[in-house]
């Protein structure tokens, strides 16, 4: 009896480690994924929490409208099983590279999910390049036209899909339908994850509309014009942008255009980004009452992972109310 007993106890020993390591891997290992900016990858690390970690190409406070590939990005790309971007017309870095480098990926252009709600470019005004006095000026603005030109007639809409949480919601489902079918195996996990993101998008959505609704009626100066979405969500007033695209500089007749309409409009802020040259907005806020402040719509300072986005979010609708409720 002792010696039964004394088997039974040797075998449980035995057999717990193995207990443990199984608990340990609940899920099976997830696909490499690779994400090509901040605000996406925070929605594919929500999904995918639990699961494993997506890997991420524009990093820090770069920008996808400036950036250069590194070879560990390359690297990436050639490892990854999922590629996740927002599409052409954002992330142009990565055309090339997808097509060399990802031909072994399913690559997914989030501009194609179902149910987004995508706005045409903003055309005219405050939103457009100007006619610059100085030749060497009205060179570079129209230049830079022609190929904002280019990009329109590719997409024809405003790329910064993800500044209103619907959009991210979309993207979501997609995102997770995609992870869903190519590991099956942690496809429950997946969706899981995806029901907790949509009632956390929607709790955000809400907050940000109560953060903001003091505010909405009040114009502003954006550094580029990367807000329409958020605008269109929430109802405020964005007066005009410094720049059309941060790639070209302005020249000083957009400059003096911009100031006037800061002028006219009584505008209260105007805004930079920390990624882009702030000497710019001081020159536009030269002897007008306006104040300054900083939008981050693409996250470049905060830490990339799951509370990224609503991290973003946030701070955009409170650097609005802080500003703008400050101007005079």
């Amino acid at each position: 009896m002792n010696l039964k007993k004394s088997l039974l106890l040797t075998s449980s020993l035995l057999f717990a480690p193995l207990q443990f390591l199984t608990a340990g891997t609940a899920h099976a290992e997830a696909p490499n994924v690779v994400v090509s900016i901040k605000p996406i990858h925070s929605l594919v690390a929500s999904i995918m929490q639990g699961v494993g970690e997506p890997s991420l190409i524009v990093e820090g406070a770069a920008s996808p409208h400036t950036y250069s590939m590194k070879p560990s990005n390359a690297s990436a790309l050639e490892n990854a099983k999922i590629v996740f971007w927002v599409g052409h017309g954002l992330e142009a870095f990565l055309e090339k590279p997808l097509e060399t480098l990802g031909n072994g990926a399913t690559i997914v252009e989030l501009d194609d999910a179902p149910g987004l709600e995508k706005l045409k470019f903003r055309e005219g005004g405050a939103f457009e390049p100007h006619d610059d006095g100085d030749e060497h000026e009205a060179g570079a603005e129209h230049a830079h036209s022609g190929e904002e030109a280019h990009h329109h007639d590719e997409g024809e809409y405003d790329m910064h899909l993800w500044l209103d949480p619907a959009n991210a919601k979309a993207m979501a489902t997609q995102i997770e339908k995609t992870l869903a079918e190519a590991d099956p195996a942690n496809a429950a996990a997946y969706k899981t994850n995806l029901d907790a993101l949509n009632a956390r998008l929607d709790t955000l959505d809400k907050t940000i509309a109560d953060t903001i609704a003091p505010i909405k009626d009040k114009p502003f100066i954006v550094f580029h014009d990367a807000y329409q979405y958020f605008e269109h969500r929430y109802h405020v007033k964005v007066a005009g942008s410094i720049t059309v695209s941060p790639e070209t500089l302005p020249g000083a007749q957009r400059l003096s255009d911009i100031h006037a309409k800061i002028v006219e409009l009584g505008a209260t802020c105007v805004f930079a980004e920390p990624q882009f040259e702030p000497k710019l907005v001081n020159v536009v806020l030269e002897g007008t009452p306006a104040k300054s402040g900083t939008l981050d719509p693409e996250a470049a300072t905060l830490d990339a992972g799951p509370d990224l986005y609503f991290q973003m979010m946030e701070s955009i609708g409170t650097s609005l109310k802080a500003c703008l409720s400050s101007g005079s």
